[in-house]
């Protein structure tokens, strides 16, 4: 019993960190008007999620938001 607990613990671990691609979406608006991007960013959840929110910036009016979908 305590291997297949460990064997599925190190399993979760093993896919939660492996690296895939993932869409990052990003919305600009602004001056009433709102456009939406995607593209792919490859690696662990963790590091596409960081990379895709650097997208992120606010400049007057006009405000861009990425996301990891």
């Amino acid at each position: 019993m305590m291997k297949k607990v460990v064997f599925a613990a190190v399993a979760v671990l093993a896919l939660a960190s492996c690296k895939k691609d993932w869409t990052c979406e990003c919305t600009t608006t602004g001056n009433g008007v709102s456009a939406t991007v995607s593209g792919t960013v490859t690696g662990t959840k963790k590091d596409a999620k960081n990379a895709c929110e650097k997208g992120s910036t606010t400049a007057g009016e006009i405000k861009t938001e990425c996301k990891i979908k």
